[in-house]
């Protein structure tokens, strides 16, 4: 008998990612109804996700192969507390389902008694009769033993392994596997959640739990009013679902203009060598202040400068939101002040660096678009920021980067580049140098054409002003409507 699963379960089962699936379904491949998927459908359309008949443990093996794939072999069980919670809650399901079972079954049995005693007493009444043989055999096939679902012994264990949150009144959902805490699954699936400390101090996290239950799995110190707790209020920072399925009520950041500017004082965790003249500056913010930003944000750094004279620049974040703590930033050697600083060897780890931020409104929107990202020279840094945070959505069907390279450090992370087109299906790279970043412009939209990207997607285009403008007046004068390129310009 076919079950219902929302897109996103029916994802984690067969092992794709959400965006591909929805694309299946925006195609007409794969039916939707209410926004839940049939499992008949899905193995119709995936029928390696069904699996063979087997021992118990080489079944559990298959399930935790296929249903998971390499998003769950790597990561941790939840505490067994949590564990404890999840499968006591699935059994009272499953003992309440047996329980209306036992009673439609009497009813059945006692209608068709009736039927029976009917038809004996007026044995010329062919309805009667008909009746009668109808819920027999139809008690029959209900009673008949039938080979088991696999997609829905994959989804019970699902639902002990990963719980599934969905937030309202947004309607987005997010998985939250191992020991994560809400707030921790919810920055790394790309969500735009409102909090502050990360550590049960300040309250920002509180949200409404409208369905399922949350279990504690870190301190707080925040506390709740009897009337919150009353209402269903919690931390996210602090809880995980106690249940497989949990719906919360909070509301998300629409934009860069819903995120507050703050003043951190961080140090340096880490001043590395990418190429001769480009550093990665890897910044740490205390653990009761992390920055909130957005993928493809910028921040001012400020440094104590050798004479006494606060030494500042504003950087894009090379990183993504999902780790608010460890920030990245790309430095190129110039004669500003502050890259001398940095180049100059002197700074060490522990160095305190003050943070300003966030600014900018470089950010992915929303939709299920194609996302193209074009770069040039440091114009990878915001840039990565933002495909690691659609990574994290996990929405679009497919990225692709292209990345210009003007400078003698050309690709600096070109391996990065790589292991991303390694790991994923659905994401392309390609790399190219010019010593003319507009000359590079045009050929890089040549590119663009010819690998067929055509004008129903999303372009993210950064880097220094004549590459931005030439690319972006080549993409309108190749029909992509003003709306779906996004720019920032960098050195």
């Amino acid at each position: 008998m076919s079950q219902w699963l929302t897109v996103w379960r029916a994802a984690h089962l067969v092992g794709v990612s959400r965006g591909v699936l929805q694309q299946r379904v925006r195609s007409g491949e794969l039916a939707i109804s209410d926004g839940l998927v049939s499992t008949e459908a899905l193995l119709r359309l995936y029928p390696q996700a069904q699996l063979e008949d087997g021992g118990a443990s080489e079944q559990v093996a298959q399930i935790k192969e296929q249903a998971f794939g390499r998003r769950v072999r790597e990561r941790l069980l939840p505490s067994q507390e949590v564990l404890a919670q999840r499968m006591f809650r699935q059994s009272q399901e499953l003992a309440d389902l047996r329980r209306h079972l036992q009673r439609y079954h009497a009813l059945v049995l006692e209608l068709r008694d009736a039927a029976r005693a009917q038809a004996e007493a007026a044995p010329g009444d062919a309805a009667l009769q008909r009746l009668a043989n109808q819920a027999t055999t139809g008690l029959a096939r209900v009673l008949a033993t039938e080979s088991v679902d696999r997609l829905d012994a994959m989804d019970d264990m699902l639902k002990v392994m990963c719980a599934q949150v969905t937030v309202r009144p947004s309607g987005h959902q997010f998985s939250v596997e191992g020991h994560d805490t809400l707030l921790q699954a919810g920055l790394r699936a790309g969500l735009k959640l409102n909090y502050g400390c990360g550590n049960g101090s300040c309250g920002m996290c509180k949200v409404r739990v409208i369905d399922g239950a949350v279990a504690r799995v870190q301190h707080c110190d925040y506390p709740l009013s009897e009337a919150e707790k009353v209402q269903g209020y919690t931390l996210m920072c602090a809880h995980t679902p106690a249940s497989s399925e949990l719906t919360i009520e909070t509301l998300e950041a629409g934009g860069p203009q819903d995120i507050a500017p703050q003043q951190i004082l961080a140090t340096l965790r880490e001043l590395r060598t990418l190429a001769p003249d480009t550093r990665l500056l890897h910044v740490q913010t205390p653990r009761s202040h992390r920055l909130r930003f957005l993928a493809g944000q910028s921040v001012t750094l400020g440094l104590g400068g050798d004479g006494g004279d606060d030494l500042h620049a504003t950087l894009p974040v090379a990183s993504c939101p999902c780790d608010d703590r460890n920030l990245h930033f790309l430095v190129a050697r110039t004669d500003d002040a502050f890259a001398r600083r940095v180049f100059a060897g002197g700074l060490k780890p522990g160095t305190p660096i003050d943070l300003w931020g966030p600014q900018g409104d470089f950010v992915l929107e929303g939709g299920e678009r194609p996302l193209v990202f074009a770069a040039c020279d440091l114009g990878f840094a915001p840039v990565k920021s933002l495909i690691e945070h659609a990574l994290a959505r996990d929405e679009a069907p497919s990225l692709a980067l292209f990345w210009l390279a003007t400078r003698p450090d050309g690709h600096f992370m070109a391996n990065q580049c790589r292991a991303w087109s390694a790991a994923l299906d659905g994401f392309e790279h390609q790399l190219s140098y010019h010593s003319d970043p507009a000359a590079g412009a045009r050929q890089m939209a040549e590119a663009m054409r010819a690998d067929l990207f055509d004008i129903a997607c999303d372009f993210y285009l950064a880097g220094p002003e004549p590459f931005v403008q030439t690319l972006y007046e080549a993409l309108r004068a190749g029909g992509v409507a003003a709306g779906q390129i996004h720019s920032e310009v960098c050195p």
